[in-house]
C-alpha cells in the first residue's frame, strides 16, 4: 500500500514540475505579456492539470506494472532454477550480439537510437527464446564422452581371452588401461610353479601381445602403486572411477561391488549369454544327455554354446541323443538354463 502511494505522488509531483516547465518554456517562447495574476493562474490551472493527467497515468501504469509482475512471478515459480540460469544466459548473449550490431548504427543521426533500443529489445528476446526451446539439451560432457571408451581390464578378462575376438569383431573400442597391479599379477602367475596357473598366466601375457600389436588395439599400462592389505578389486573401482573408464570384466562379484560404488562394468559372460539363440516353451530340440542331475531322474546336456539343458525324466537316456520340448527357461547369474522333457525319438550313439 505504501508503494502504491509512492508511485503515485511521485507521478503527480512529476506531472506538477511537466505543467511548470512545459507552461514557463510556452511564455518563454512566445514572450507572452500577461498581467502577473493572471499568469499565476495558468501556472496554478497547468500543475493542477498536469499533475491530474499523471496521477491517472500514475495508476494505470501501476496496475500495469502489477499485472506484470503477478505474471512474471508465477512464470518464474513454474520455471525450475535451471531453466531461470539458462534463459539468463540466453538474454545475456542476445544483448551483446546486439550491442556489437548497434555500435555502428548508434552513431547515425535521428534513427540511430530507436533502432540500438529495437535491436538489443529483439535480439534480449531471441536470445531468451532459444535459451528457453534448448533448455532440455544437455551440455556436451566431452570428457565423459571421452572416458565412455576407456576400459580399465581386470585379470580374469585378460586370462580369459575372449577379449581378442571381441575387439577383432568391432564390439570394443576406445583405449583398454591395464594397471600396472593386475600386470604384475599376471606375470606372477605366468611364474607360478603349478603348469594350469602357469599356462593360465602365459596365455593372459599372449592376449595382452595379441591385442597390442596384432589387432593395434590402443593398450595403455596405468602405473598404480598397490598400498599394504589393499584388495586388488577396490583399487581397480578405484583407478576406474577417477578416470571415469568403465571396467571390463568376467568375475560376477566384482560386478555387484561395482555397482555398489557407481562404476559401470562390461561383463562379457553376460554379453556372450546375451547373443545366446533364445528358447520358447514348447519349442523342440536335439541335445544328448550326457549325465544324471541334481534331482531324482534327471538328465544334463548342453547345447553348442554351452547352454545347460535340464531333462527332466532324462536320466535313463544317457549317453543318447533325444528330441526334447522345452518347458521353461531360467536366467541366473552364472548363465541361462533350460528345462525340457523327453519327446518320443531317441537316437543312441554308437
Amino acid at each position: 500500500m505504501v508503494v502504491n502511494n509512492v508511485i503515485k505522488l511521485s507521478f503527480t509531483a512529476f506531472g506538477a514540475i511537466t505543467g511548470y516547465n512545459v507552461t514557463r518554456a510556452i511564455f518563454s517562447i512566445y514572450q507572452l505579456d500577461i498581467q502577473p495574476d493572471l499568469k499565476t493562474a495558468i501556472y496554478m490551472a497547468a500543475i493542477i492539470l498536469a499533475s491530474t493527467i499523471f496521477y491517472f497515468i500514475g495508476i494505470k501504469t501501476m496496475n500495469s506494472l502489477a499485472n506484470f509482475f503477478d505474471k512474471l512471478e508465477k512464470t518464474i515459480q513454474a520455471m525450475t532454477l535451471y531453466e531461470i540460469f539458462m534463459s539468463s544466459v540466453g538474454l545475456v548473449l542476445g544483448l551483446i550480439i546486439a550491442n556489437l550490431i548497434a555500435i555502428p548504427i548508434n552513431k547515425l543521426n535521428i534513427v540511430g537510437v530507436p533502432l540500438s533500443i529495437a535491436i538489443n529489445i529483439l535480439f534480449g528476446s531471441l536470445g531468451v527464446a532459444i535459451a528457453s526451446l534448448k533448455k532440455n539439451e544437455p551440455f556436451p560432457d566431452f570428457k565423459k564422452r571421452h572416458s565412455d571408451h576407456k576400459k580399465v581390464v581386470d585379470t580374469s578378462v585378460i586370462i580369459d581371452g575372449r577379449i581378442v575376438d571381441i575387439w577383432r569383431a568391432g564390439f570394443l573400442e576406445g583405449e583398454l588401461i591395464v594397471p600396472s597391479f593386475v600386470l604384475k599379477e599376471l606375470q606372477h602367475i605366468a611364474d607360478s610353479s603349478d603348469q594350469l596357473k602357469r599356462n593360465r598366466g602365459r596365455r593372459g601375457l599372449d592376449v595382452l601381445n595379441i591385442l597390442q600389436k596384432e589387432l593395434n588395439c590402443p593398450v595403455k599400462i596405468e602405473n598404480v602403486e598397490l598400498s599394504e592389505g589393499a584388495e586388488v578389486d577396490m583399487e581397480l573401482l578405484k583407478l576406474a572411477k577417477k578416470l571415469g573408464a568403465k571396467v571390463l570384466t568376467i568375475d560376477y562379484n566384482l560386478n555387484k561391488v561395482a555397482s555398489v560404488h557407481g562404476v559401470d562394468v562390461l561383463n562379457i559372460n553376460e554379453l556372450s549369454n546375451a547373443v545366446k539363440p533364445i528358447a520358447l516353451p514348447g519349442e523342440e530340440m536335439v541335445v544328448q544327455v550326457i549325465k544324471d542331475g541334481k534331482e531324482n531322474g534327471q538328465g544334463i546336456g548342453y547345447l553348442e554354446d554351452g547352454t545347460m539343458i535340464v531333462v527332466d525324466g532324462g536320466k535313463r537316456y544317457i549317453g543318447e541323443r533325444i528330441n526334447v520340448l522345452v518347458t521353461s527357461v531360467l536366467q541366473t547369474a552364472a548363465g541361462r538354463m533350460i528345462f525340457a522333457k523327453p519327446k518320443y525319438t531317441v537316437e543312441r550313439i554308437v
